[in-house]
């Protein structure tokens, strides 16, 4: 007696559900590859124009460091900037959060001397950026016991690029660079430099704000 043939929609359908699950596989790889090689590539353009920028040793051009101490009062709020263009070094102390100025020194520079200071600072890859270039708002970061460090390429005395990081885990900022290595070669343009200037009491706390 003919029983008939064993019934074929089952296997249609696991084939399917196979088929659909490798296709949406695929296509969630392909999209994180997509976006990692973007990111890459963005991230690589804005080194390279801030790379650019850097290197740039025409009239006008210049490089800045700013370093500043914790959130404290205003009266003991301490910063200090250190700014080297072509033709002269700038070293200013600044006290509270309107930059009152404590002390500001000035030397000489020439052409070839900046341009030695830029290639160390390239050589150092001061242009590194990690994240985003844009993501220059630092208020509030590494507000209790931290220094807050900014790298700027100038021109004309107008930032043309800003990057920054900190000694806070929780705020690394924009900088790919070694920071003590840029932060050394811009110290070492001033003969003078008070490197005890930022330090000052502040109130110990259990969990350092980030």
């Amino acid at each position: 007696m003919y029983k008939g043939g064993k019934p074929r929609i089952i296997p249609i359908i696991i084939a399917i559900v196979v088929v659909a699950l490798v296709v949406a596989a695929l296509v969630s790889l392909g999209r994180i590859l997509f976006s990692g090689g973007t990111s890459n590539t963005t991230t690589t353009s804005q080194s390279s124009s801030i790379q650019s920028d850097l290197l740039d040793t025409s009239s006008g051009r210049g490089v800045s460091f700013i370093e500043r101490g914790p959130i404290v009062a205003n009266e003991s709020f301490k910063s200090y900037q250190i700014v080297v263009t072509p033709t002269t070094r700038t070293y200013t102390t600044y006290r509270g959060y309107q930059n009152d100025v404590v002390t500001f020194k000035t030397y000489p520079n020439s052409q070839a001397a900046y341009e030695q200071f830029v290639y160390a600072l390239d050589k150092a890859y001061a242009y590194r950026v990690q994240g985003s270039a844009s993501d220059t708002d630092t208020r509030g970061v590494c507000a209790t016991n931290g220094r807050l460090y900014t790298f700027e390429t100038n021109n004309n005395g107008a930032a043309t690029h800003t990057l920054w990081t900190s000694t806070c885990k929780g705020s690394p900022g924009n900088m790919g660079a070694n920071i003590a290595q840029i932060k050394a070669l811009f110290v070492n343009q001033i003969p003078d430099f008070q490197p005890n200037y930022i330090d000052t009491k502040t109130q110990t706390i259990t969990t350092p704000l980030q």
